[in-house]
């Protein structure tokens, strides 16, 4: 006879978000469209190393879009900016990876 225990597992499981999760961002739909996929090729490419996927990702916002881009990529910080209008991405991939992308 087999006994139903009761566990809870179930309810300390997270869920682990794989898909870009935009929180705020006011450029055209070309340039986020092309932002969210600079940022998740470069996540993806240099996995925890935050510097170099940042580094990255600012070199090629720079390239496509112009000088004076600045990118943060991490958990758990918090951000206040003044940034120009249309040039604000901030979002999440991965679960809890925090990218916030803006131009001075």
């Amino acid at each position: 006879m087999e006994e139903f225990t009761d566990t809870k597992e179930d309810e300390n499981k997270t869920i682990v978000h794989t898909y870009p999760l935009v929180q705020a961002c006011d450029m055209p739909e070309e340039m986020k469209a092309e932002s969210i996929e600079i940022i998740i090729t470069a996540c993806e490419k240099f996995g925890t190393d935050y510097f170099a996927a940042a580094k990255t990702v600012k070199q090629m916002l720079d390239k496509k879009y112009g000088p004076k881009w600045n990118v943060v990529i991490g958990e758990s910080y918090a951000i206040q900016i003044t940034h120009q209008e249309n040039t604000l991405m901030y979002m999440f991939f991965g679960g809890n990876l925090g990218i916030c992308a803006w131009k001075i």
